[in-house]
């Protein structure tokens, strides 16, 4: 292709979902039917050098989207989208490192969702590469928020539970502040409900009949903890 003639448009579309740890991005986004990519497995390593830092001395500012790798995920949604395939890194919370990768196939689905709690930070990008379908930020009440997290966190032993706890209430804290500056980022606030509404006015008529949202039921108990 020459370098002055126009992409071509891509053969599919993204859905950005973000909002607070423990909001549940993961359950809503599996009651979709949709592929999902975890963005979440872009993080950095704990061995990197560029890592930024909690001011109190307490480690590795794991919740600043310094942390992440924005351009390995916008990578790996344009591939999606173009492609149909991408390779993801697999990530392990627990120790803060890579521990291998793996291949996620969209199969002929025009639609996909791609959730994490830095999914906003790629808003601009996603848009200016004609990617976007939609950018949407979960809400809810920050108390439910810190208990989900608190519960999924400690269950999955992602880190000390000392360190868990201070985690969680420095996010409790600032939740609000946080869906603000998603939605400045340009991601629509919203409950579930809406949600899973938007998610579906996106789907293509092919995507709707061959996977259908799942019922709320098939995603109760533990998974609702998952994002």
């Amino acid at each position: 292709m020459s370098p002055h003639s126009p992409a071509r448009p891509p053969a599919a579309r993204v859905v950005l979902l973000t909002g607070p740890s423990g909001s549940g991005k993961s359950s809503l986004a599996a009651r979709t039917g949709l592929p999902v990519l975890n963005l979440d497995d872009f993080y950095k390593e704990g061995t990197d050098p560029t890592l930024p830092q909690l001011p109190d001395g307490g480690g590795a500012d794991w919740d600043s989207p310094l942390s992440w790798d924005a351009g390995a995920a916008v990578a790996a949604i344009e591939a999606l989208c173009r492609t149909g395939r991408t390779a993801v890194p697999v990530y392990d919370i627990a120790t803060s490192a890579r521990t291998g990768e793996t291949v996620l196939d969209r199969g002929d689905t025009g639609l996909f969702i791609a959730e994490g709690i830095f999914a906003a930070d790629i808003v601009a990008r996603c848009r200016a590469a004609g990617l976007l379908a939609d950018a949407l930020c979960l809400r809810g009440r920050p108390t439910t928020t810190f208990r989900r997290r608190l519960a999924r966190d400690l269950r999955e032993g992602r880190k000390p539970a000392l360190y868990l706890l201070r985690r969680g209430l420095r996010l409790l804290r600032a939740e609000r502040a946080l869906v603000e500056r998603h939605t400045a980022l340009g991601a629509f606030p919203c409950a579930k409900p809406e949600a899973l509404a938007r998610i579906a006015a996106a789907r293509t008529p092919a995507d709707a009949a061959a996977r259908p949202p799942r019922p709320a039921a098939a995603t109760a108990g533990p998974a609702e903890l998952r994002s």
